[in-house]
């Protein structure tokens, strides 16, 4: 597993896998619920496998811990 920090942003990537290939992830499906202010949405591969979270709000959702250890 592996976290990407994006600051600026406030987005962070939890990959759950060592690499994403280019073009594997092929559907992305929204998490509802989360927070108003936030965003979840799960990266799939064909077969249905879950690759990746991305986080848009993270400060909001995600353990201060977690990120301040994030690149």
């Amino acid at each position: 597993m592996h976290i990407a920090y994006d600051r600026g942003n406030d987005t962070a990537y939890v990959s759950l896998v060592a690499r994403i290939p280019d073009g594997a992830a092929v559907r992305q499906v929204p998490v509802e619920g989360i927070a108003e202010d936030a965003e979840v949405v799960l990266d799939l591969d064909e077969g249905g496998q879950l690759l990746g979270i991305e986080v848009t709000g993270a400060r909001r959702v995600l353990p201060a811990e977690l990120l301040g250890e994030a690149p």
